[in-house]
């Protein structure tokens, strides 16, 4: 997506090889604008699919899922990280590990939120190593739900995340692909 990539190259931040900050329109403060024409990308690449629900976690994915979901008229779920006493007992759970932070968490989700007759797209700010995207295709499995694929806004291409995803079989689509991000220049994939 050009407008994506455009943004990125105007104001993200590169921090070492592997860091792509965009916490200035993506995931801190949100440009809703560039969200909107994100949800209108995925809708049209995902359209079609028979899409009941929109699966994120918290916290960077849930504003592009929501503005997504309006496109294709269905809830956003997303997995809590951690424990939380409202969520109650009848929850789906994977670990996850956090490229970003460097730690592995549980991922909650109640149980009255997905079930098996839910063909859903799983949508997130990044992909880097898939442990992010396995996680909530594991709490997919165990509600017996379908995975119709996965959005992402920003996939670091030079990361393992995206091949493992795609060698599962799983459909993966972003909306921009970081080859590389050598002396602070963002290289991307054509």
């Amino acid at each position: 997506m050009e407008l994506l990539e455009q943004r990125i190259i105007r104001d993200a931040t590169v921090i070492g090889d592997d860091i792509l900050k965009v916490d200035m329109f993506l995931n801190h403060q949100i440009d809703v604008d560039l969200l909107n024409d994100m949800g209108k990308e995925f809708y049209r690449l995902f359209g079609d699919m028979g899409i009941t629900k929109i699966l994120t976690i918290e916290a960077s994915g849930i504003g592009i899922a929501c503005i997504a979901a309006q496109y294709f008229s269905v809830p956003v779920v997303f997995a809590k990280k951690g424990n939380h006493k409202n969520v109650g007992s009848n929850v789906y759970t994977s670990e996850v590990f956090s490229f970003t932070k460097g730690v592995s968490y549980t991922i909650t989700v109640s149980q009255d939120y997905i079930n098996p007759e839910d063909n859903i797209l799983v949508i997130d700010d990044f992909l880097a190593n898939g442990k992010a995207i396995m996680g909530l295709k594991d709490i997919i499995d165990q509600a017996g739900a379908s995975l119709a694929g996965v959005g992402i806004a920003i996939e670091k291409g030079f990361q393992p995340g995206g091949k493992m995803i795609r060698d599962n079989g799983i459909k993966v689509e972003s909306l921009a692909i970081v080859d590389s991000m050598k002396d602070g220049k963002v290289k991307f994939r054509r």
